[in-house]
């Protein structure tokens, strides 16, 4: 009886018995993991997919975020421009007012001038100061070129004239004086500039 029941019980430890158990479990995880495959497969392509939406919505508020800068920036600069050169219109009309203002100043005045005319004069001065002090402090520069070099883009030539005087191609006589508009031209100074010599302009042409 002892024979017997030793040859059908599985001692403890025994490699044998251990390498028969082995093989089934095995294949069952192998089994279920085969179970597995497709669900796994489904998760990281969802997965893929929410990454790959995440990117083109981090995309496109990254793009937004851009365009609402830009609009900003933009919307700053037109207001500061319509600031900046909201009187240029206004400008374009006071300066003729000062144009008159200054032609009647350079009337000479006869020595027996009647105390009137005399205090009128004065108050042309005292208008043509304030005049200027306002145009100071909203950005309107007066240009008068005399004697410096012609600038076709803040002077306008309305004719040449020989001169010993002044160099070519320079100013010899302000018509009428420009003005700008915080650095911006509003009128050209109208010009007479020193032409070439004609001893040098056929020099040129032979």
């Amino acid at each position: 009886m002892n024979e017997v029941n030793d040859n059908k019980a599985t001692p403890a430890g025994n490699p044998e018995a251990e390498e028969n158990t082995i093989p089934a479990v095995d294949a069952g995880a192998a089994a279920h993991d085969l179970e597995l495959a497709p669900e796994i497969k489904q998760l990281q392509a969802d997965l893929d997919q929410a990454r790959a939406e995440a990117a083109e919505h981090l995309d496109r508020l990254l793009r937004a975020k851009a365009e609402v800068e830009n609009t900003r920036k933009r919307a700053q600069a037109d207001v500061a421009s319509a600031h900046k050169y909201a009187l240029e219109r206004f400008a374009a009309e006071i300066i003729t007012v000062r144009d008159s203002l200054e032609l009647a100043r350079m009337v000479e005045l006869p020595a027996d001038s009647s105390p009137a005319v005399q205090k009128m004069h004065e108050g042309l001065d005292l208008t043509l100061k304030l005049m200027d002090s306002i145009f100071q402090k909203f950005g309107l520069t007066r240009l008068d070129p005399q004697g410096e070099k012609f600038d076709p883009e803040r002077h306008q030539a309305i004719s040449l004239v020989e001169a010993e005087e002044v160099p070519p191609n320079h100013v010899v006589n302000v018509v009428q004086k420009g003005y700008l508009l915080n650095d911006r031209l509003l009128r050209p100074a109208m010009v007479v500039i020193r032409g070439e010599p004609a001893a040098k302009k056929g020099a040129e042409q032979t």
